[in-house]
């Protein structure tokens, strides 16, 4: 093929095919936490990372893994003692991260709007090596919690008081979902971007949920989505010369509403087949008539 002869489509490439695998991985149990929007305000407090990066001449990329990590820290913390205004602190957190970002890079000496918009939105011929190194380290981090906790993680994320009970750490297991959460984010932000990177890790998780029943299946559905999207996504940005993370979330919308239309007719196949597998009803004339006794009561 044609656009493998590339050096950066074949990193582009390599870190969507590690998006598309981590995102949902994550994201599934920020579905069932309720907490879908999460990854949007770690992509906030990321810019400023990024604008960091550049002002320090480090890393953009793991500068705001670093960033990132530490706003999703105090994202719990303020979710634990916040209380009634903890929806205020965490709009400020948001915002302020976002406004950070762009003092910082334009503050910096090589920094410029033009950087920020990569970041923010995702470019294939940005993708250097140390970032697909970065991405790669990060991504296996990535998958070895989501994969080797699974059971843990799934039990706080349907009933932490459950959990509790049971013996596990839920506050130490409620910060590895937020570190493992800001992780993901910075993985995805060089393919999709800061801003549409929540919609990666939600989108194919409500989608193989039109389908599947367990947990386990909802889970590999949701990254054969993620893979499949983000691959077309950015084959297609190529070809077509349209941005990558915009065409990637407009496919996974696309991935939800396919599942939601394939969705119902298979509803209805399942209900005819519980209905046929169900033993028929006695038919009336083998049912037993009601007696009565001599104290006037009805008895069988």
């Amino acid at each position: 093929m044609e656009i493998l002869n590339y050096a950066f489509m074949q990193r582009a490439l390599l870190a969507a095919v590690l998006v598309g695998i981590t995102a949902p991985a994550v994201g599934i149990y920020l579905v069932q936490r309720r907490q879908a929007l999460m990854g949007d305000g770690i992509g906030h407090v990321a810019m400023t990372g990024v604008g960091l990066g550049f002002l320090l001449t480090w890393s953009p990329v793991w500068m705001a893994t670093l960033v990132s990590v530490l706003g999703a820290v105090l994202m719990e913390l303020i979710r634990w003692y916040g209380k009634t205004r903890g929806d205020i602190a965490l709009a400020m957190l948001f915002y302020g991260g976002m406004a950070g970002g762009v003092m910082f890079i334009n503050l910096a000496p090589t920094g410029s709007n033009a950087n920020l918009t990569s970041y923010l939105f995702g470019s294939l011929s940005t993708v250097s090596e140390s970032d697909v190194t970065a991405i790669c380290l990060l991504a296996a981090f990535v998958v070895l919690v989501t994969l080797g906790l699974r059971r843990q993680l799934f039990a706080i994320s349907q009933d932490e008081e459950f959990a509790r009970v049971t013996g596990l750490p839920v506050r130490a297991l409620n910060l590895l979902t937020a570190v493992t959460a800001a992780v993901t984010v910075t993985v995805a932000m060089r393919v999709v971007g800061l801003l549409l990177v929540s919609a990666l890790m939600v989108v194919p998780v409500a989608a193989a949920q039109q389908l599947t029943r367990s947990f386990a299946a909802t889970f590999a559905v949701a990254v054969a989505i993620g893979v499949t999207v983000t691959i077309s996504g950015t084959v297609t940005s190529y070809y077509q010369d349209v941005p990558p993370g915009a065409t990637i979330v407009l496919l996974t919308i696309g991935a939800f509403v396919l599942m939601t239309a394939l969705a119902a007719p298979l509803a209805r196949r399942r209900a005819r087949a519980l209905r046929a597998a169900q033993p028929a009803a006695d038919p009336a004339e083998c049912k037993i008539p009601a007696t009565r006794g001599t104290t006037g009561e009805v008895g069988v």
